[in-house]
């Protein structure tokens, strides 16, 4: 690693070097065949690293502050060779991830003084929502804590058992009701139950409907209004999950849930399978909202802690 220090243990790393694996081959091959026969980065070089990044589902506005930040190493620099490119694409971004994403978190952990800390988890059917939710619970139980879930996304049943299979895996006791309940009755008795165990940790699964975006700001407010009444200041995170290997569509469906509700930050999954992971840094810009975990792999440990610093340098590899 040259221009970071290691951060993560190199099991862990290796397999965010495995999940990139894709997008970073994808990426790379364009850079080249944009750079090849170019000594100096010029305006072709520029032109054709604009298309790089945004056919990388990196997103126009994004690249435009990207390739800006570029522009004005060049104008001071005067020279600049196709060599560096690499490099200092690599800081720019990582500069500009380090506007949204503050921490440098390596492991799982919570806010001090919230118990129960309580996290409610938005997102569409299908973007891998309760998978991140069973190994987020995982995550936290192995670092010692105590967690409930809650399954109020009550209008599938498949939902419901999803969350039971996960919560059985991980031997984490689970609040559910019959398909078709109130989700904010279950998420009140989520609470409930949470607060009698002492527990530290409270995840809330929620429906992942979009067809109508009143009704989902109507039930999203009202879980919280009700989880109130319990616990004074839930929900104390709002994570939207997204399913990286969309692209374009993440950005639409983080639109929709920002616009429906406030999140708080965000769960980027699938990163494994697909050549999209520039969504990442456009997302965390766009939206200013931290990636706060990643899915890098289907193991119940390849949700990972989102590290901008790591996730810049398995990109630029």
């Amino acid at each position: 690693m040259s221009l970071f220090k290691r951060i993560f243990s190199k099991e862990k790393k290796e397999t965010l070097d495995k999940g990139l694996e894709k997008s970073k081959t994808s990426f790379f091959s364009k850079l080249s065949k944009a750079v090849a026969g170019k000594t100096k980065v010029d305006d072709d070089v520029l032109d054709n690293l604009e298309e790089i990044l945004v056919s990388s589902d990196v997103g126009v506005e994004t690249t435009l502050k990207v390739i800006d930040r570029i522009e004005k190493r060049v104008a001071k620099d005067k020279y600049l060779g196709t060599d560096e490119l690499n490099s200092i694409l690599r800081q720019e971004i990582a500069g500009l991830l380090a506007e949204t994403n503050v921490g440098n978190d390596t492991e799982f952990t919570i806010p001090e003084g919230k118990k129960p800390y309580v996290i409610m988890v938005v997102g569409v059917n299908g973007v891998g929502k309760t998978t991140t939710i069973g190994k987020l619970a995982s995550q936290f139980k192995k670092a010692g804590k105590k967690v409930v879930l809650g399954a109020a996304d009550t209008f599938r049943a498949a939902a419901i058992d999803q969350l039971q299979v996960w919560a059985d895996r991980v031997d984490v006791p689970i609040v559910r009701q019959e398909m078709g309940s109130d989700p904010a009755s279950v998420a009140f008795d989520t609470l409930k139950s949470a607060v009698t165990q002492n527990a530290d940790i409270v995840i809330i699964d929620t429906a992942g409907r979009l067809h109508n975006k009143v009704n989902l700001m109507n039930e999203l407010t009202k879980i919280k209004r009700v989880m109130q009444k319990v616990v004074d200041d839930a929900p104390h995170e709002v994570l939207l999950v997204l399913d990286g290997s969309t692209g374009q569509n993440a950005f639409e469906q983080a639109k929709q849930f920002t616009l429906a509700t406030e999140v708080t930050s965000l769960a980027v999954t699938k990163l494994d399978g697909t050549a999209k992971g520039g969504v990442v840094i456009g997302i965390s810009d766009q939206f200013q909202i931290p990636v706060k975990y990643i899915g890098v792999g289907e193991g119940i440990d390849d949700l990972q802690v989102f590290n901008k610093i790591e996730f810049v340098d398995s990109f630029f590899k």
